[in-house]
């Protein structure tokens, strides 16, 4: 059986008008630091998002989505950052229309499988 890792994650969310808070949870990043794993997955449901937003310019969400998988990567001048400075860039508190929640921590023997479990429980609806 694998070893246990501890791992850090936060959800991804779009914010269409900051001021107003409202948001959808589009995805979810994961970063263990023992095993040097950091990785994020997207699944943005754009019916939700117009719902909420009429109008948004959803093919600029989705390219602006697409980077965090990318920079988890080490596409980009942050990507080649390494992983903790990518970890801690994606989570730190902005003020845009793409933010994360606060970070939370987790146990997994599988840590793949623990990103898919958070965007299956966290953002994508059943």
């Amino acid at each position: 059986m694998p070893a246990i890792c501890a791992y850090d994650y936060a959800v991804i969310r779009v914010v269409p008008e900051v001021t107003r808070g409202e948001f959808i949870n589009a995805g979810v990043i994961l970063f263990c630091r023992p095993a040097r794993f950091l990785a994020a997955a997207i699944d943005l449901d754009e019916a939700r998002l117009a719902a909420l937003a009429p109008g948004i310019d959803m093919a600029a969400v989705r390219a602006q989505l697409a980077l965090i998988p990318a920079m988890c990567e080490g596409a980009g001048p942050i990507g080649a950052l390494g992983r903790s400075e990518v970890f801690h860039w994606v989570v730190a508190p902005h003020s845009t229309v793409l933010q994360c929640s606060e970070v939370h921590t987790g146990l997994t023997d599988d840590l793949p499988g623990a990103v898919e479990h958070l965007l299956n429980t966290l953002v994508r609806r059943r």
